[in-house]
């Protein structure tokens, strides 16, 4: 399953395109955000259980800002999943 997720909270990032196939992430690609810091984790969590990188990420936050790149990563695998679901 291929999903597109439009960040909020004012991160760096835009979007987030994310490949899950049966809970596993394939893929991730963040649009903008720090570059280094988005490859990482598109590195770090790429064939890992989705619900494992939530627990992971949730609530992360970037300095002052409400969110993170991670803690938006995280909203999206759970979005991603519940639509797979239905």
């Amino acid at each position: 399953m291929e999903y597109t997720y439009k960040t909020r909270g004012g991160v760096c990032s835009r979007s987030i395109r994310l490949v899950l196939e049966g809970g596993i992430i394939r893929e991730v690609r963040f649009e903008g955000g720090c570059q280094g810091n988005t490859q990482g984790l598109q590195t770090l969590v790429a064939g890992m259980p989705a619900e494992e990188i939530i627990r992971k990420l949730k609530n992360i936050k970037c300095g002052r800002k409400k969110s993170s790149c991670p803690d938006q990563l995280a909203t999206a695998l759970e979005e991603a999943l519940k639509k797979s679901r239905i």
